[in-house]
């Protein structure tokens, strides 16, 4: 657990400024789509920024599953419709087999039920290919850093789909109470825990303390889930 807080704070460093020193490392990008020529687009507007390195291209989900496994990869950007496993089946399998690399959907699809699938899968975030470059750029900081990002353009933002079977209900009011509310919606918003405490002003037993209750009245037993969850009800922005 302190490993991956400790790649996550160098993330936020990271992705914190656009031009590395010497002792900063670049984003290592992995791009999954099977069109060689929106590849290349994403490519080039990635490559512009000095701090993203797109160390790899994938046409399959097969295959970005194999370089994932010999390459240190920080983000993958990952297409639905791909040949042989979907998009998000490959996303699935990414998140269970390479934990800390996060993964941002990057899709034509915007009917909700292709969302869904891709955010049941455990993506961090969700962006519409007609986005401007600009829009691609934020996204992909937003979620390396740790962050949540859903296209703001999506005719359906997540908190307004249908609940899935089998996932937690949905909250009652009333049934955390206020500072468990205010400790959730921070964590799923991708604060560390160091950061909630500062920005509570609480100690980090007593924020743990907060943690552990809510996640066990809501019935969640991971972060991503807790993300999922929180995504659902709306809570986390677009911006």
């Amino acid at each position: 657990h302190q490993r991956e807080q400790a790649r996550r704070d160098e993330l936020a460093v990271r992705v914190g400024s656009r031009r590395p020193t010497a002792v900063q490392q670049r984003l290592r990008l992995l791009l999954v789509d099977d069109h060689p020529i929106l590849r290349a687009g994403l490519r080039a507007v990635l490559s512009a920024e000095p701090d993203f390195d797109v160390v790899a291209e994938a046409e399959s989900g097969e295959k970005a599953l194999q370089l994932a496994s010999t390459l240190q990869l920080d983000l993958v950007l990952m297409d639905f419709s791909l040949p042989g496993m979907s998009g998000a089946d490959a996303a699935r399998q990414l998140k269970r087999h390479s934990s800390g690399v996060r993964v941002l959907a990057v899709s034509v699809h915007d009917e909700p039920a292709i969302v869904r699938r891709f955010l049941d899968s455990g993506v961090d975030g969700y962006l519409l290919k007609r986005s401007a470059s600009i829009e691609l750029v934020h996204a992909v900081r937003k979620v390396a850093a740790g962050a949540t990002y859903m296209d703001p353009a999506l005719p359906e933002q997540p908190g307004a789909l249908s609940r899935p079977q089998g996932f937690p209900p949905p909250f009652k009011a009333g049934i955390l109470s206020d500072r468990e509310a205010e400790v959730t919606r921070y964590l799923a918003q991708g604060l560390t825990m160091k950061e909630i405490a500062q920005q509570l002003n609480v100690s980090p037993r007593t924020l743990e303390t907060y943690r552990a209750r809510a996640m066990e009245k809501l019935g969640l037993k991971s972060r991503a889930e807790l993300i999922r969850y929180a995504m659902r009800r709306g809570w986390l922005d677009a911006d």
